[in-house]
């Protein structure tokens, strides 16, 4: 079993142990916090190719914002109104969510073929590199259940704030 399954079945068998850590987390709220994520963060993401992996892609349905939608038509030289009826439907908080997962755009070697001009949410996941990331913790928290680097990350967290 390569390192990426691994990391993914660890995070499923510490599921309830990592979220009691993040929950006792958030309440600490450590004045480091930004800083030693950032630093886990740019580890992981130093060994941990995306490409091997695109989990996130495979499983998660990205929020698709209007500004995201406009962006990818122009892209595929459709209309807007063309790309949300082809690729696009509404979910339960009346969000445009992609039809259907994998993603439509991910191609078999695991690139994206609107890469350039991808959603805000695809370019920002896994959201471990930003500020203020005691506001997300509980996303970190689900995120490294399909992320490998972010349960690497959440598990570089435990080893500093449980000393």
């Amino acid at each position: 079993m390569d390192r990426l399954q691994k990391n993914i079945e660890l995070a499923q068998k510490k599921k309830q142990e990592n979220q009691k850590f993040i929950k006792r987390l958030k309440a600490k709220k450590p004045r480091d916090l930004d800083e030693v994520t950032l630093r886990l963060h740019e580890t992981a993401f130093s060994h941990i190719n995306c490409l091997d992996c695109a989990r996130c892609c495979k499983v998660l349905g990205p929020r698709i914002t209007l500004k995201d939608i406009d962006r990818i038509a122009k892209f595929l030289n459709m209309k807007p109104d063309g790309f949300i009826h082809k690729y696009l439907r509404i979910d339960e908080d009346r969000d445009y969510v992609f039809q259907s997962m994998p993603c439509p755009f991910l191609r078999e070697d695991n690139y994206c073929s609107v890469y350039e001009v991808r959603p805000k949410a695809c370019a920002e996941y896994p959201h471990t590199d930003r500020r203020k990331i005691h506001q997300i913790l509980d996303l970190t928290f689900k995120n490294s259940l399909t992320c490998p680097a972010v349960y690497e990350i959440v598990e570089g967290l435990k080893e500093q704030y449980t000393r």
